[in-house]
């Protein structure tokens, strides 16, 4: 359930739990509730000793160096935090002030759900570089890769040269046909970004390309 007016907005969290399809998803309220001021989303885990945060940091080109907060509303989870575990059963409240430490979680208890609340230190709040291509990974997981690749460039406008998307225009573009823009896109994502190069090699979206010596050369280690 989602209700937006002029002064407030409501979602329920446990409703989009129980109408989503997969086990694992997300619950964006940043979008849903239309938030400016900060950048806040929900996910949850049907199945307890499944992954509920997948491990990840935000320093690097899909994220904005935002610290984060993470509070179990429902459930609970195992956080691992720069490598030191932590019990969450629901109510508790995880911050993350480092952008740059790994972080990560596995759900304790069926369906869990775990709110959580970013943004920069200091400056006003801006959706980051994978906020700024909305409905991409909607478009991606449906196969439709024309709208998907809109949305790429569409973040582009916000985050010129960001490495996180022009990597997926490449791999947008090598998956509807364009070699040549997909080599090129990629080439500038990989010199700004060199771990993308390791991802490209093993990244099934570029199966197209594995043979094509320009592709071969950038992603060579």
């Amino acid at each position: 359930m989602a209700t937006t007016q002029t002064s407030f907005g409501v979602v329920s969290l446990s409703e989009g739990l129980a109408e989503a399809e997969e086990d694992h998803g997300f619950v964006g309220l940043r979008r849903r509730l239309d938030v400016g001021a900060f950048g806040v989303n929900a996910q949850f885990q049907r199945k307890a000793g499944e992954f509920l945060v997948r491990e990840h940091d935000e320093a690097g080109p899909g994220s904005d160096g935002h610290e984060e907060l993470y509070v179990i509303v429902q459930g609970g989870a195992t956080f691992t935090v720069d490598g030191e575990e932590i019990d969450a059963p629901q109510g508790t409240a995880i911050f993350v002030r480092d952008p740059g430490t790994k972080r990560s979680a596995v759900a304790t208890a069926d369906d869990t759900i775990v709110l959580a609340v970013g943004g920069r230190r200091g400056e006003a709040y801006r959706p980051g570089p994978g906020a700024a291509a909305e409905g991409f990974f909607d478009a991606y997981k449906a196969k439709d890769y024309s709208t998907a690749l809109e949305a790429t460039n569409r973040g582009l406008e916000a985050y010129p040269g960001n490495a996180f998307l022009l990597y997926n225009v490449a791999c947008m573009s090598a998956l509807l046909g364009d070699r040549e823009t997909a080599l090129t896109a990629l080439a500038e994502s990989v010199a700004k970004w060199e771990p993308y190069k390791e991802l490209a090699r093993g990244d099934d979206d570029f199966v197209a390309l594995r043979d094509d010596p320009k592709f071969v050369e950038l992603v060579a280690a």
